[in-house]
């Protein structure tokens, strides 16, 4: 007999929390069958831990399409995109004693990712980054659009951002991310790129 869970979604979440409410609105009014599993944040469900890893909260949304790949890489996209975004502009943006506690940050967010997320995003090849544009998925795009130019950054800036002896996964990551094709026929020439952030450095170091 066919699991009566096995063609909805699973929403892991607490009747008090009002991010498990708002997820659980957003499927009400799309009419979307769905199984809540009430957590016990004192003694959280193992599945819980298993599709959020590092912050271990709730809600989570699990679909049954391959649900622990799907989450997992629905998981560091939304990880770079809320924990790395804001903290790498940060650093193109400022100087001295901020720069260097921002850079400090993005090192430490940078090293989660090497030690947690590759294993997670690159489960099919044990880890190990590879890319194609079939293969390319979210997370490699929010990935791309943050620091694909990295070593531009890096050249205008003066400093190392992405260090391979630190986090080579993130590094072999980011030049599978740029050997694409996609990729390539969408980045502008290195130079261009370099004049762009020196201007976007310069504009913003003014304005602060």
């Amino acid at each position: 007999m066919e699991d009566e869970t096995e063609n909805k979604v699973i929403l892991h979440g607490t009747f008090v929390s009002p991010y498990s409410k708002r997820v659980e609105l957003a499927l009400k009014l799309k009419s979307i069958p769905y199984l809540f599993v009430q957590e016990d944040l004192h003694n959280k469900s193992q599945a819980l831990l298993q599709h959020n890893p590092v912050h271990k909260k709730v809600p989570v949304f699990v679909h049954k399409e391959d649900p622990y790949k799907r989450s997992k890489v629905r998981f560091w996209a939304s990880y770079i995109q809320l924990h790395l975004f804001d903290v790498v502009m940060k650093v193109v943006k400022t100087e001295g004693e901020e720069q260097e506690k921002a850079l400090t940050e993005v090192k430490e967010k940078l090293s989660i990712i090497e030690k947690e997320g590759l294993k997670d995003i690159f489960s099919d090849t044990n880890g190990k980054p590879t890319l194609t544009n079939e293969t390319m998925s979210l997370v490699d795009i929010v990935m791309c659009t943050l620091l694909s130019p990295y070593k531009a950054h890096e050249e205008v800036l003066g400093l190392k951002m992405v260090d391979p002896e630190t986090v080579p996964g993130v590094c072999s990551w980011l030049t599978a991310i740029n050997e694409t094709d996609v990729v390539n026929d969408l980045s502008p020439p290195y130079e261009q790129v370099l004049e762009i952030l020196r201007a976007f450095r310069q504009m913003s170091l003014s304005c602060s």
